[in-house]
């Protein structure tokens, strides 16, 4: 414990000494749909610069080695003192952590360098419009060519393609094997012909996802990742990281937003009515429900095991709750929630903090795999019932 309080004293005495002046409060889901501002950039390099990026990754590729109980109680200090650390997106929580485990050295020597210096973005390519929850029946494919693999499919809510440099997707490259089998990892750059990246406007006027259209892209075999026709087994590290990577200080950003909501409840009068005071008390049992499970879900990694099904109970949990939650925010503001801000050029319909909040977790339940998929996996890995 003594190397954790000495993380701990030395996020603190970092935070102090170099937060850059305009720096967001935590935010427990910033908005993606568009590249980070001047302050959260700075703070980036900040964070670079003092080796506070990709803390899990071994020294060798830049990171410091912690372990998951450590990265914990950094993040947890990151998060008290308002001033977030940042994840280098998808290419820290998901590619990285996939190359870790399944990558050879060249790949690892080839994209984790580019990953930590920002030069290289990443987004994630498995859902398609026939294969969202059953993941196993989609249709892009990958049809070797000398050495190099031409991929033809489709691809949809792609979050961020349109700030990208490289997707990883998965495809089928055995058109013979039954559903998983035939499938593999591949690692596609999107700067060529044959790739078409379609922004998809949401409700509230963002464009986070995207469509990713695939004529021929070609990837180098060298790129396959755990080899030919092991995707399934590479994918399964990689939903593993992206469902339980966050759960152990997830509840720090739940608890600062409701917070939030709690004082603006308070100044506007709506603590006066007793229906709403219940909820915002719900509220927060909720969110110390999911502190209590994320705590034993980083007990079992400390303890050596992976994210594991346990994190589709995290994702279950959290979605639900943040569904709720943002009817509540709603209903705390009353009838100023059916309002947006004045127009402005090349922006004419915005959404402030708490509508955007209300928009987006409407569709927790479904991304990161949808929560009826969520509970098979917990009621057969977890709890061990038949399928």
């Amino acid at each position: 414990m003594a190397r954790i309080d000495d993380l701990r004293c030395e996020v603190r005495a970092f935070v102090a000494a170099h937060r850059p002046e305009g720096l967001a409060t935590y935010d427990a889901h910033p908005s993606h749909d568009h590249a980070p501002c001047p302050a959260e950039q700075a703070w980036t390099e900040e964070l670079r610069r003092g080796g506070w990026l990709c803390l899990s990754w071994p020294a060798a590729f830049g990171g410091r080695g912690l372990s998951p109980l450590e990265v914990a109680a950094v993040n947890e200090e990151f998060a008290l003192a308002g001033a977030p650390r940042t994840v280098l997106g998808i290419g820290e929580r998901l590619v990285g952590a996939t190359l870790l485990v399944h990558g050879t050295t060249e790949q690892k020597q080839r994209f984790l360098p580019r990953i930590l210096d920002g030069s290289e973005w990443w987004c994630q390519g498995f859902s398609e419009p026939e294969a969202g929850s059953d993941l196993a029946s989609l249709r892009t494919r990958g049809e070797r060519c000398g050495d190099e693999l031409v991929i033809t499919g489709q691809k949809v809510w792609t979050s961020e393609a349109h700030l990208a440099d490289w997707i990883f997707l998965l495809c089928r490259t055995d058109a013979t094997a039954e559903r998983h089998r035939g499938l593999s990892l591949v690692l596609v750059p999107l700067d060529q012909p044959g790739v078409e990246v379609r922004p998809l406007r949401q409700a509230h006027g963002a464009s986070g996802f995207n469509e990713v259209f695939l004529d021929g892209a070609r990837a180098r075999l060298d790129h396959v990742v755990g080899g030919l026709g092991h995707g399934w087994a590479v994918a399964n590290t990689t939903l593993g990281a992206e469902r339980g990577g966050d759960a152990a200080i997830q509840h720090l950003g739940y608890e600062h937003e409701l917070r939030q909501l709690i004082d603006e409840a308070r100044a506007s009068g709506a603590t006066a009515d007793p229906l709403l005071r219940q909820r915002l008390a719900d509220a927060w049992t909720r969110v110390q429900l999911l502190r209590f499970n994320g705590m034993r879900q980083l007990a079992a990694l400390a303890g050596g095991e992976g994210p594991g099904p346990a994190g589709s109970l995290h994702k279950v949990l959290a979605s639900e709750y943040h569904r709720t939650f943002g009817t509540l925010a709603m209903d705390v503001r009353g009838a100023a929630s059916l309002l947006v801000p004045e127009p402005t050029p090349g922006h004419p319909y915005e959404v402030d903090r708490w509508q955007r909040i209300f928009f987006e977790s409407r569709s927790r339940c479904i991304s990161r795999g949808t929560n009826e998929i969520q509970r098979n996996v917990i009621a057969e890995r977890v709890l061990g019932l038949p399928r």
